[in-house]
């Protein structure tokens, strides 16, 4: 009896002394996930307080930066600026219009003389030309001494060519020393020689021709007509007291919208139903009084070029208030006697 009643108050003590072990190990447990729940939390709400003192400051910021309310002085100072801006635009304007008719300002030009000339002819030529070239300096074109005493008469004629497409290459220098021995080309620099930019020559030409010689008419010619020069003066000087004079044997033809075949015109489909070319003076002969040229040298670079050179330069002259003076004495194939032009 005494044995079972010391075995049982063994047992006993042992249950006793085991619960306070399991009590705390759960309270150690539960005490770190609250530390780690407490911790959480607490950075949650310093997070939260660095965002609401960030978004506070650049609040501030931009408050700061709000433009002001302009005053008086500020309206007037910026319709000041404004007006200042808009006479800019009128001066620039007014610039080129006095541009176009002539006013330009002192440039040195080749005739070294204030006065005006009464013509620059130009006659369009190529690298292969040279027999060409010396049967003109043979017949109706001055050379040598003869050339310089025309010059002083008023009339200047010069050859006309760009360079190669190889810049330096044979055909430059072989023109450069033709040039040096004759004395008559204006060699326009920047043009490139060759028959896909012959539309682009006219504006080269009269460019050049401006900037060297100051005259009345510039006068565009092939290389394939005879001309009449005592004719030709003649004519120019019965029309020099005329602006903005347009001058040529006047025509007009079909557009040619078939690719390969001659004259043909990529641009066709902006000549309407028709496919008709508007009214032109003929590219054998072509003349623009001095308003006109410059016309075409201020605004270069935004004129449009067709195929053919005289279809570009008729349509330069179509939105001016250009005068057409359709003479048939112009017509180099026309069987009148008195005309001033004729096949070579």
């Amino acid at each position: 009896m005494n044995r079972e009643s010391l075995a049982s108050a063994m047992a006993q003590e042992r249950r006793w002394k085991s619960k306070p072990s399991q009590t705390s190990k759960t309270s150690l447990v539960m005490a770190f996930f609250s530390c780690v729940a407490w911790l959480y939390v607490a950075g949650r709400l310093w997070q939260d307080a660095e965002n609401r003192t960030l978004l506070s400051n650049l609040l501030n910021k931009n408050l700061s930066q709000r433009p002001k309310s302009l005053t008086v002085e500020d309206k007037l100072t910026v319709l000041g600026c404004k007006d200042l801006s808009r006479r800019i635009v009128e001066a620039e304007m007014e610039l080129t219009l006095a541009k176009s008719r002539g006013y330009l300002g002192n440039k040195r030009r080749e005739n070294g003389s204030n006065k005006r000339l009464l013509a620059v002819i130009g006659v369009y030529t190529g690298f292969g030309s040279r027999l060409k070239r010396n049967v003109f300096r043979g017949s109706w074109m001055p050379k040598g001494d003869a050339l310089k005493k025309l010059e002083e008469r008023g009339v200047v004629i010069r050859f006309v060519i760009g360079r190669s497409a190889n810049r330096g290459d044979s055909l430059d220098r072989s023109i450069d020393e033709e040039n040096r021995v004759t004395k008559d080309f204006l060699i326009l620099d920047g043009h490139e020689e060759a028959a896909e930019e012959l539309p682009k020559k006219a504006k080269f030409f009269f460019s050049a021709a401006l900037a060297n010689w100051d005259a009345e008419f510039y006068v565009k010619v092939d290389d394939d007509i005879n001309i009449d020069l005592h004719g030709l003066t003649e004519i120019l000087e019965s029309r020099s007291a005329g602006n903005d004079t347009y001058m040529g044997c006047m025509k007009s033809g079909d557009v040619i919208n078939e690719v390969g075949k001659q004259w043909f015109e990529p641009d066709w489909w902006k000549f309407g139903d028709e496919k008709s070319y508007f009214r032109h003076a003929a590219g054998s002969l072509l003349i623009l009084s001095r308003n006109l040229a410059q016309y075409v040298d201020i605004n270069s670079a935004s004129l449009h070029t067709y195929a053919h050179e005289d279809i570009s330069v008729g349509s330069w002259m179509m939105g001016l208030e250009a005068t057409y003076i359709d003479d048939n004495r112009f017509c180099c194939s026309s069987s009148r006697q008195d005309k001033v032009c004729s096949l070579a």
